[in-house]
């Protein structure tokens, strides 16, 4: 599947909500179906992300979403709030390319690096980002954005299986 990297359109928001109610299915078969069935961000959340131009789409030969990811700045990096694949277009380098797209953004924003919070255990979020270049955080090291981000994802509930704290350095421009 080929696909490009855009600014996601405001008609787009309810097709980026799809793909991450599809791409949290496989979540069911890890014994996480409260992860599997948790409701995408609201369309008014994505848009934020969308007229901030930090929401990005990788898009099909026809245009159309088959992933998407949303980044906000937190401390001095570029943080990874949600990267969701369609299944249809997983295991082809599209989360790849939306990461490298985002390392791009960062260093564009004289941003050092990369974050996300993540599953250390579900072999498509920790392990995966790993082989991207993502190192995981000691808790003692977390910045205070990272730490707020983790409080917020612990009253959620998903501190019920182990999550980590995640960077990657983006290099020089």
């Amino acid at each position: 599947m080929r696909t490009h990297i855009r600014l996601a359109a405001p008609d787009e928001l309810s097709a980026l909500q799809e793909i991450e109610r599809a791409a949290g299915a496989p979540f069911r078969t890890l014994g996480m179906p409260e992860i599997a069935d948790d409701e995408p961000p609201a369309p008014a959340a994505l848009d934020h992300y969308r007229r901030a131009g930090r929401c990005w789409v990788a898009a099909d030969e026809r245009d159309r979403p088959a992933a998407y990811l949303i980044a906000e700045p937190v401390d001095d990096a570029l943080h990874v709030e949600q990267v969701s694949v369609h299944p249809r277009a997983a295991r082809r380098g599209v989360g790849r390319s939306l990461i490298a797209h985002a390392a791009g953004q960062a260093r564009a924003q004289d941003l050092p690096a990369l974050t996300l919070t993540t599953f250390a255990d579900v072999p498509w979020n920790a392990p995966y980002y790993a082989r991207l270049g993502f190192r995981t955080l000691a808790e003692a090291d977390l910045p205070p954005g990272l730490r707020r981000i983790r409080a917020e994802e612990g009253a959620r509930g998903l501190d019920r299986w182990p999550r980590v704290c995640m960077r990657a350095p983006v290099g020089p421009p």
